[in-house]
């Protein structure tokens, strides 16, 4: 009964450190990093007959090449709104209509733009980590107070030690997203 209680206790921290490791890769995918990247709309919002809607949510988002992204509306008359909104968004982005769908030249980014960039992946990493470690200290504390009501303590400490593992795994996997976005945003 009590192991059952601690494999739980693990499982549950370890969802929420994958969660941390989640959010922060769909983070980054909001990142531009100086070629075609439809992630980065996600966080745009649009006026959608009165609520505001992500833009893949109105429109069809296509790459053509990797350096530039077509907006096809699935209603024209959103074609202004769309470009409002990411005008208002401050992506970097300058949205040209032709009537039908929206064009955007995806422009090089700058060294400065570059290291901001990184700057801001690496901040996003240490709120991860901070995620993960967090969730440790919870797991940990939920055994402690556990062991206090009865559980053994060689099954407190070897759940302790499991939950040290699944920190290691995912603040490596955390690591490893931020070395490849740093990488890709860094590649001219």
């Amino acid at each position: 009964m009590m192991i059952e209680k601690a494999k739980e206790i693990i499982a549950s921290t370890s969802q929420k450190m994958a969660e941390a490791v989640e959010f922060l890769d769909e983070d980054l995918k909001t990142y531009r990093a100086g070629k075609a990247n439809p992630a980065v709309f996600n966080a745009v919002m649009v006026n959608y007959y009165g609520s505001m809607t992500p833009v893949p949510q109105v429109a069809s988002i296509n790459t053509p090449d990797a350096k530039t992204i077509i907006i096809q509306p699935w209603d024209k008359k959103m074609i202004p709104a769309i470009e409002k909104a990411i005008m208002d968004a401050n992506i970097g982005f300058t949205p040209q209509n032709n009537g039908e769908q929206i064009r955007i030249n995806v422009p090089a980014l700058t060294e400065e733009r570059r290291r901001d960039l990184v700057k801001k992946a690496r901040t996003a990493g240490e709120n991860a980590k901070i995620s993960i470690r967090n969730a440790r200290r919870e797991g940990i504390e939920i055994l402690r107070k556990l062991q206090k009501e009865g559980m053994p303590e060689d099954v407190v400490k070897v759940s302790e030690g499991d939950i040290q593992k699944e920190t290691d795994t995912f603040t490596k996997n955390v690591d490893e997203l931020l070395a490849d976005k740093e990488k890709e945003i860094m590649t001219v």
